[in-house]
């Protein structure tokens, strides 16, 4: 299936938003400011790339790759609920993204079957 060429444009777009909401996200933790817009711009940004990626690739939800996804955003969602859960969430959720996203492609792209997970 050939893509629409705006949406790798889209994605470009939607990842540094993504990257600056998660910098704002982290400043207002690490500086005791209310992160709720933060906490917004985050899930909105994240929720839009992964959708993104399941409309491109619609096998990508049984993948590794999109649990690891639907985790940090889980994650991400849990912080306004405990204030005092929020500086550690936001710390995992980091180291999470960049174990996860240098990790290799046959983990990456595990698949989940009836079978269980397979490599792709």
């Amino acid at each position: 299936m050939k893509r629409p060429p705006f949406t790798r444009w889209l994605g470009i777009a939607l990842r540094a938003m993504h990257t600056a909401s998660v910098i704002l996200l982290g400043s207002a933790l690490l500086n005791d400011h209310p992160a709720g817009s933060a906490v917004a711009a985050v899930l909105g940004t994240g929720g839009a790339l992964f959708a993104l990626d399941l409309w491109n690739f619609p096998r990508h939800i049984f993948e590794l790759s999109a649990l690891a996804v639907l985790v940090k955003l889980l994650l991400v969602a849990l912080m306004p609920f405990e204030p005092a859960w929020q500086v550690p969430l936001f710390w995992i959720i980091v180291l999470w993204s960049g174990v996860f996203s240098h990790a290799p492609a046959t983990l990456r792209h595990l698949r989940i079957t009836r079978e269980g997970w397979v490599r792709k």
